[in-house]
């Protein structure tokens, strides 16, 4: 029962030492993976800390991803260096591969844990040195960890699996399209597209056995090209291109940006709203509906599937609606009219109903059954 331990052995060893004893305590072996810079005390330039710390978490990243047949568990301790090694060693796991990371919390996780299911651990205080407190931080993680080891996880037989994404602002669409896939015996998973959840989406793609994809928030597109918080992906509008697919313009009409108080001017200017306390929701331009519309069917595009987008006329989010705060049908027409005018390797259709209604779900969900029957026949 093998557990791989990483870490920076050379500044961290007696503390590694603790835990490595903690896992045995539990029944595991430990496979040690020592990610230490070789500094040997002396006090490296910030080019070359940067250049050894690439190439450890490289080197780790290659060695764990040759044992993960034989060690089922990955489990990495660190403060703000080897903190960032071992997560960036981590990431290269497959997704859902059990990962803890035991740290001191010098950084946001968000960007970081987007694409990747790593489970952190706080130890509130620094890993210099054993105390009452890291120890029994160390004690929970060792008996974490063993559980995580026996814990069994079903393989899929089939591929049942539809990645659907949305957003506070589509939410009761992404509910009910869920509720019905369940209904067709299919296992709906869905994604938050805010930025980062897109960065997941792609990823589980790319990994697990889907038989569709609808997309129904496309809201990260503006994020990408225009404004907002995010995290690098690539292929967040390619990933699916082997793949039956259904795609509507949910939250394309605006741009998500932060607090309020963060937003400029300009931007202020423009019919918004306070999504939370943290977003704020900034209507589109008709000629940024345009361009984002424009850029959207060149990605869908390059589909290689049936591909099929639906425009629901009715709106596009919960605030465009009759009385709603970013309400347009101008910028529901102009997406429209680009995202037909420009079809190539996809089908387009508009709906009179908004997007949050159980009749767009009925129609997302119906066309994503239609593309996957196109795709059989083909076949």
């Amino acid at each position: 029962m093998k557990v791989l331990l990483i870490g920076t052995f050379e500044t961290k060893g007696v503390e590694l030492g603790y835990l490595s004893d903690a896992l045995a305590r539990n029944g595991l072996e430990v496979e040690r993976v020592d990610v230490s810079l070789g500094a040997g005390g002396t006090v490296l330039s910030g080019a070359e800390k940067l250049k050894r710390m690439e190439e450890r978490a490289q080197q780790a990243a290659a060695h764990i991803a040759a044992m993960c047949d034989e060690c089922y568990v990955a489990l990495g301790v660190g403060g703000g260096t080897g903190g960032e090694i071992v997560l960036a060693a981590l990431k290269g796991l497959p997704a859902v591969y059990p990962k803890v990371l035991i740290t001191t919390m010098a950084f946001d996780p968000r960007a970081a844990l987007a694409d990747t299911a790593i489970t952190l651990i706080p130890t509130l205080c620094d890993i210099e040195g054993l105390n009452p407190m890291l120890r029994q931080v160390f004690e929970n993680a060792a008996s974490m960890v063993a559980g995580l080891y026996r814990a069994h996880i079903p393989s899929a037989e089939r591929a049942t699996a539809v990645a659907v994404t949305t957003l506070g602002a589509t939410g009761r669409a992404g509910a009910e399209v869920a509720r019905l896939l369940g209904t067709h015996n299919f296992e709906p998973t869905v994604f938050h597209a805010n930025g980062y959840g897109g960065a997941a989406f792609a990823r589980f793609v790319a990994e697990s056995p889907v038989a569709g994809v609808i997309d129904l928030n496309v809201h990260e597109l503006g994020r990408l090209r225009l404004a907002g918080a995010h995290v690098p992906m690539p292929t967040r509008f390619s990933c699916a291109n082997h793949l039956p697919r259904v795609v509507l313009p949910g939250g394309l009409n605006f741009i998500g940006l932060g607090e309020i108080s963060t937003v400029s001017p300009e931007h202020l200017e423009r019919p918004h709203y306070r999504h939370s306390a943290y977003f704020t929701h900034i209507k589109l331009t008709e000629s940024e509906m345009a361009a984002q519309a424009q850029a959207l069917a060149g990605l869908l595009n390059e589909a290689k599937a049936p591909c099929h987008v639906i425009v629901p006329m009715g709106g596009l989010s919960h605030e465009d609606r009759i009385g709603g705060a970013i309400e347009d049908p101008n910028l529901r027409g102009i997406a429209a009219e680009v995202l037909e005018a420009e079809a190539r390797a996809y089908t387009v259709s508009r709906i009179p109903d908004h997007i949050n209604t159980t009749e767009t779900a009925l129609a997302a969900v119906d066309s994503l059954q239609n593309a996957m029957s196109k795709r059989t026949e083909d076949a």
